[in-house]
């Protein structure tokens, strides 16, 4: 097929022997053409070799040695690209978390159970009003067996004492205790008459509590000393505190317990002042220590306790800690009565 130059009419180069001495003593710039052959494909470039070769091919063999070798020189110089050694990528292997086997022991489920209060008062206490008699009294009804014995916890109305030793005040009555007590202007005594005192006492419940008190001012000292007595050798008293006015005339309960001393009221089934109006007797423990003349029981619910000869705790008898502690000071006790007895009473007067 004829060449490209041919079919133009161009002229072919020939490879003469000029040429060669040409290409063989004269030094090129790199990428300049060889004598004789355009710089423009499809001559120029990485052609130029193969053209050089089939040009030069009739020459001997020396001289198209030389041709492609200067060729390739030529061409590596400018057209020659490096190619890039190949990268290595490296990829470390992903972290592996170390698996932590966490085992759970159940925690067994912690019951507290609440002991119960074996000195608990009955909810029902105050509030379950008796059928009254003729007399204004309540009937007398047979003692609830929580009552019998009855060891109730004390119900602490002041600051119990903070440790076991006796402590003890009195002086003159403050307002606020002589305005909520049963004092009024027909009492047979004045306020100044009057004495308050607090003391510690053992309870039913193995405690020690305060309690409050009104007397008459000339026997405060002496009262609080019979209280020490009682204290040191701890005998129980349930509840010691001041009588309230609406308590003298409420519905009675028959379920009171409370140890006191002053209360602005007649004598039982008597139209003179009680011993108790002008704050010179003291009852203990009501419940344990009944009120009793005929059929009459007072509390109304305390008759299990008017058999003497089963004694419990709280009761007083003749010769005991209570006896003893009031009969020094001079005073008489009702249970020593005739014709009425009335254990839990104690008197200056005896009466």
């Amino acid at each position: 097929m004829p060449s490209e130059a041919r079919r133009r009419g161009l002229p072919v180069p020939r490879a003469g022997p000029d040429l060669l001495a040409q290409v063989a003593e004269k030094p090129r710039p790199p990428g300049s053409p060889l004598p004789g052959f355009a710089g423009t494909p499809p001559y120029g470039g990485r052609n130029l070799a193969l053209a050089t070769f089939l040009v030069m091919k009739p020459i001997g063999s020396v001289a198209v040695l030389l041709l492609i070798a200067t060729a390739c020189s030529d061409s590596g110089a400018t057209t020659s690209t490096s190619m890039p050694p190949p990268s290595t990528t490296t990829t470390a292997p992903a972290a592996i978390a170390p698996t932590t086997s966490m085992t759970t022991t159940p925690v067994p489920a912690t019951t507290t159970t609440v002991a119960p209060n074996p000195f608990a008062r009955p909810e029902w206490m105050g509030t379950r009003l008796l059928v009254l008699r003729d007399d204004g009294f309540g009937e007398i009804p047979a003692t609830p067996a929580v009552f019998d014995p009855r060891a109730l916890e004390t119900l602490d109305l002041l600051p119990p004492p903070s440790d076991d030793e006796f402590v003890s005040t009195f002086g003159p009555v403050p307002d606020d205790v002589l305005a909520r007590s049963s004092w009024v202007e027909e009492c047979p005594v004045s306020p100044k008459d009057l004495s308050y005192i607090t003391v510690s006492h053992w309870g039913f419940d193995e405690r020690y509590h305060t309690g409050e008190m009104i007397v008459n001012a000339e026997v405060a000292a002496e009262v609080v000393a019979v209280f020490e007595q009682l204290h040191a050798a701890q005998f129980p008293i349930e509840q010691m505190r001041v009588i309230l006015k609406e308590e003298i005339d409420a519905h009675p309960t028959g379920d009171w317990n409370d140890t006191t001393s002053f209360v602005c009221r007649p004598a039982v089934g008597s139209g003179n002042w009680s011993q108790h109006a002008f704050g010179l007797a003291i009852d203990i423990n009501p419940f344990h220590n009944p009120y009793l003349k005929g059929d009459l029981v007072l509390p109304e619910l305390a008759s299990a306790y008017l058999d003497r000869a089963d004694l419990r705790e709280g009761m007083v008898e003749a010769g005991d800690i209570a006896y003893r502690a009031f009969t020094e000071i001079g005073w008489g006790w009702g249970g020593q009565w005739n014709s009425l007895k009335d254990w839990m009473h104690f008197s200056r007067s005896g009466h």
